[in-house]
């Protein structure tokens, strides 16, 4: 039975009427004339999933993609719609299309994790600023003119506006605005200095050193702070290299073995 369309208003001019066809489907045993049927129905209404798509399309993701993930809200309305309701169709399966739309932007989109507050607070803000721009030629609407026109405070305004830059990630390797030589985002990354790794090693000894016999203090800090050989320690102490070697051996591995028992505790 072809399917047919309604003669009642719809926000679809050319909505089809499958009020009958949905009532036979739920009578219908699993098997292939209730696929054919279901098929035809998902059929009949797909021009309207593509036009829900169509509103998405200036979003950053590609037209084909949103007729896709429409399209799977629409077999997913059409699996759930339950006629026996009341309800007509059109009015369950709109909010279950634009629904599956909006959840794919959220779960595959977002460059960054964005909580959901910030994101709707993100699509008023860039709704009312393409409302406002027509109107003010030349420059961008303030967060204060957006904040009248969608009756919002301008704190939420600016966080909308913030998460604006989150909703698709640079690459480190983008050059900088203003450089002309290549310089990137990641050339202005710093990184971590070397140097911090021995802070906690030098914490974790001090006290350790304080507590050593004033010679061994003293070797240990010509060697390891005045970066001293053990042929210039002995030198200037009048002992020999290989006594300068000894201690330097002896006061690190009882201090080694202090540190490590106290970790241990």
């Amino acid at each position: 039975m072809p399917i047919r369309v309604s003669a009642k208003h719809h926000p679809h001019d050319d909505a089809p009427d499958t009020a009958e066809d949905f009532r036979r489907l739920r009578g219908l045993p699993p098997g292939a004339r209730r696929d054919a049927l279901r098929g035809e129905i998902v059929e009949a209404w797909l021009p309207m999933a593509e036009r829900l798509a169509g509103r998405f399309r200036s979003r950053g993701e590609s037209y084909e993609d949103l007729r896709q993930v429409a399209a799977l809200g629409l077999v997913k309305a059409v699996d759930r719609y339950d006629p026996d309701r009341g309800h007509a169709f059109e009015s369950y399966a709109v909010p279950t299309i634009t629904g599956e739309i909006k959840r794919h932007f959220r779960d595959h989109m977002w460059t960054l994790h964005v909580p959901r507050r910030v994101q709707e607070l993100r699509n008023r803000v860039r709704a009312a600023s393409q409302d406002l721009s027509p109107t003010l030629p030349g420059r961008p609407p303030t967060a204060a003119e957006i904040a009248e026109h969608a009756c919002m405070s301008e704190e939420d305004v600016l966080v909308g506006m913030e998460a604006l830059d989150s909703f698709s990630a640079l690459s480190l390797d983008a050059e900088l605005p203003g450089s002309e030589d290549g310089y990137s985002l990641g050339d202005a990354l710093g990184s971590s200095d070397p140097a911090l790794d021995t802070v906690i090693d030098r914490e974790a000894v001090k006290p350790r050193l304080a507590a050593l016999p004033e010679r061994e203090r003293a070797i240990l800090y010509m060697r390891f702070f005045g970066d001293m050989t053990q042929s210039s320690i002995a030198e200037q102490l009048g002992i020999s290299q290989m006594h300068v070697s000894r201690l330097i051996s002896r006061c690190c591995d009882r201090m080694r073995d202090q540190i490590m028992r106290e970790a241990a505790v």
